[in-house]
């Protein structure tokens, strides 16, 4: 069974580890950067991001999580796409620079525009997974504002990626770990 950390500082990350073992693997819940050794990837999960930042630094994570994500798989949710993106802007902002993606902190509004909306994934997605709509819970979402040449937009919604894959790496600009579907979870897992 494949280990999957998530990153256990700050954001729901217990929803993740749920998400995780609907979709087949054992998540650990990462709180020291020793334990990125036990494990086959990382997820990122939502929160605040600037918080989540602070907190990394505090505790000597950047260039333990950097390192690892250049050699392992990597999945952001919200906050995490954040961590994860080359720029960030609204206000500018450090990141890990693990996709060459540039991202709008809180683009969609404040806490009180949060939506649930139904996403048709690509047609790639829906072969690698099963088809049909994925359920989308967006949270103060960030929006991806640029794709890079190497990465792959997954789903859009309103013209706007909001599910990207690079490489090794996933990014959602919405809540997987929220739903009972499983499917974007196990679109990581193949990636170990």
């Amino acid at each position: 069974m494949k280990r999957v950390g998530v990153l256990s500082l700050q954001g729901d990350f217990a929803a993740h580890g749920a998400a995780l073992e609907r979709a087949g693997a054992e998540p650990l819940y990462v709180r020291h950067a020793a334990e990125l050794d036990a494990i086959d990837g990382l997820i990122i999960p939502g929160g605040e991001s600037t918080t989540m930042l602070k907190l990394l630094r505090f505790e000597g994570w950047l260039e333990p999580l950097a390192a690892f994500g250049g050699s392992k798989p990597v999945f952001g949710t919200c906050a995490g796409v954040i961590l994860m993106a080359e720029h960030v802007s609204n206000p500018e902002q450090d990141s890990l620079k693990l996709m060459d993606l540039d991202v709008e902190r809180n683009a969609y509004g404040r806490q009180v525009d949060s939506r649930v909306v139904e996403l048709e994934p690509d047609a790639e997605f829906g072969q690698r997974t099963s088809p049909g709509g994925l359920e989308a819970v967006f949270i103060r979402a960030p929006i991806i504002r640029r794709v890079g040449a190497g990465a792959r937009v997954l789903a859009r919604y309103n013209g706007d990626p909001v599910l990207v894959e690079e490489g090794r790496h996933l990014a959602a600009t919405f809540h997987p770990e929220l739903t009972a579907d499983a499917r974007v979870h196990r679109f990581f897992l193949e990636k170990l």
